[in-house]
């Protein structure tokens, strides 16, 4: 029995907790803010293209900022730092992942990159195992790579018992190194209302996530989790350090379904914002099952603090990204090749933070509006798509410094 099944099932005898926002901890380093936006026609979901800076606005918190950087497609595009992530449970995204027809539309859509674009591509759930994760390529513009990679996979979305030796010996590896169950890593997340997430990583790889109420009186436990957030903070670092002045893109392939606490989804958030790195999602169909759980299982869920769908959909939304459903074969090359055309299709636009300006430890809310006219004189209705905030540099200018003192 599949055991989001016993997940859903446990949830209704569990007790309700409160989840806020998690604490900030996260900032960024430069005194110029940069993002990108994306501007599409609602009537035809096409990228508007031929804009100038006097046709936007950027808010910060509110208030208007003086757009000092401004480019459009073509002009200073960024090459493509593009991570994507396969969710290869076996009663997920993997009962799909692991047809051929599926994995050479995908292929075929990356083979179209331009060379200064690379790819690398994380599996999640290997074997059926939860903790499982393997880098398949590092980041490459080598196509051939790509493609074997890719062919890797349908071996990996089945159960244990089927494991290749190749991964069977990588957790044989991690056992010889000491006991498997040594905590080789802890990290700590405290929320707003007093709730605390520690997620514990042993040596052989598995991992434990819980949550203790503000009270401490209650702790709910995700043991050997499919861990979301996990994967996105790897995928993230990787980027920051192999592929520093590229635009890092994540694109998640998924059912749909990762159990995370709000505080630990939060924080995620927080880093997608702070790096400025998009967030996607292609998701997959739901079993027939978890469609009738689901609505069950959401609201219960949510009392715990939990997340159990739609953070993908979130996380896209928040850091500028887009969620694209897939069914049909032809559906996984199609949803790859807008979410990467509208990558591309992106204006630059950035803004200066004066010397007076200091950390307030806080996300700013950031707000784009573009105002364009159509033939007739009539504001066009538009569909504009960008990360929602930023964090303010941590470095406090001397002047300010010296006033402090």
């Amino acid at each position: 029995m599949s055991k989001y099944f016993l997940l859903l099932v446990m949830l209704f005898a569990s007790f309700p907790a409160t989840a806020q926002e998690a604490e900030d901890t996260i900032k960024i380093k430069t005194r110029v803010v940069f993002l990108d936006a994306l501007v599409k026609d609602r009537k035809t979901n096409l990228p508007i293209s031929n804009l100038t800076s006097d046709n936007f606005a950027v808010l910060d918190n509110g208030k208007p900022r003086n757009i000092t950087y401004f480019t459009r497609e073509g002009q200073a595009r960024k090459p493509l730092a593009l991570v994507l992530i396969l969710d290869l449970r076996e009663d997920g995204a993997g009962r799909f992942l692991k047809q051929s027809e599926i994995l050479k539309s995908m292929g075929d859509e990356l083979a179209k990159l331009p060379p200064g674009d690379e790819v690398a591509i994380l599996a999640m759930d290997i074997n059926n195992e939860d903790e499982e994760r393997l880098w398949l390529t590092d980041f490459t513009s080598d196509r051939a790579q790509l493609a074997a990679a890719l062919a890797r996979v349908p071996a990996m979305s089945v159960s244990h018992e089927g494991a290749p030796a190749s991964t069977t010996a990588k957790v044989v590896a991690k056992q010889a190194e000491g006991k498997p169950d040594d905590i080789v890593e802890t990290e700590t997340i405290r929320g707003r209302n007093g709730a605390v997430i520690t997620r514990s990583t042993r040596r052989d790889g598995r991992v434990n996530v819980s949550r203790t109420n503000k009270d401490g009186k209650m702790t709910i436990d995700l043991g050997d989790v499919y861990d979301m957030a996990a994967a996105v903070k790897e995928a993230t670092r990787k980027a920051a350090e192999l592929r520093p002045n590229s635009q890092t893109s994540i694109i998640w392939v998924s059912d749909g379904i990762a159990p995370i606490f709000f505080e630990d989804r939060d924080a995620t958030e927080q880093i997608l914002i702070r790096d400025n790195v998009i967030f996607n999602s292609l998701t997959v169909e739901l079993r027939t099952l978890f469609k009738f759980l689901m609505p069950i299982g959401k609201p219960i869920a949510g009392w715990m603090g939990m997340s159990l769908y739609g953070s993908a959909k979130l996380l896209a939304g928040q850091s500028g990204g887009e969620a694209v459903k897939v069914g049909r074969v032809k559906d996984y090359g199609a949803g790859l090749s807008r979410i990467i055309g509208n990558l591309t299709a992106r204006y630059s636009l950035g803004f200066a933070l004066a010397e007076d300006e200091n950390d307030d430890g806080r996300m700013h809310n950031l707000e784009v509006r573009v105002n364009v006219k159509d033939e007739k004189g009539k504001t066009r209705k538009l569909q504009v798509s960008s990360r929602q905030g930023y964090y303010m540099s941590s470095t406090i200018p001397k002047d300010a410094a010296a006033k402090a003192q």
